[in-house]
């Protein structure tokens, strides 16, 4: 019994040395945590968002967007929330996200939302302040806890 509970309480201090690690990582910015979040992302939860993604009620709107060097159609699942004339994505991983990069070189993307699809353009990179009133209070307080700081906007060119 004792040995069971030592091992539990091992698991247990294990887990939440990972999410401290986790968390300040996220925070600092710091490109190994980002990396390994990237990568367990692409290979676990975005293709489960991407099977919901875009539709009415969907937590993820759809990002289309072209490599900057290959010129290969890519999908990405994304928090797009819409605003008066385009939508604002948060940021959680920085500028060096490979959606972004290719979205901000090529200039414009697709952006499928609540099962409407829409032409964007002019990407621009804003502090998350600029654009707290469109993010719930709850969004806002998971920000700030992981650091998040930046958003992508862009203007909405027209509906397809």
């Amino acid at each position: 019994m004792r040995r069971t509970l030592a091992r539990g309480g091992g698991l247990l201090l294990g887990l939440l040395t990972a999410v401290i690690i986790l968390l300040m990582g996220m925070r600092a910015k710091s490109p190994r945590v980002l990396g390994a979040v990237r990568r367990v992302n692409r290979a676990v939860f975005n293709p489960q968002q991407m099977k919901s993604a875009g539709t009415e009620g969907a937590y993820a709107s759809i990002i289309e967007h072209r490599g900057r060097t290959s010129g290969r159609r890519y999908e990405t699942p994304v928090g797009a929330l819409a605003t008066e004339d385009g939508f604002v994505i948060a940021l959680p991983y920085g500028s060096q996200a490979d959606w972004l990069r290719n979205v901000l070189a090529s200039g414009s993307a697709t952006i499928v939302n609540e099962g409407s699809t829409y032409r964007v353009d002019q990407p621009e990179v804003v502090p998350i302040a600029a654009a707290a009133d469109h993010f719930s209070a709850s969004d806002q307080r998971a920000h700030r806890l992981f650091g998040v700081d930046q958003c992508l906007r862009v203007r909405r060119v027209e509906a397809v």
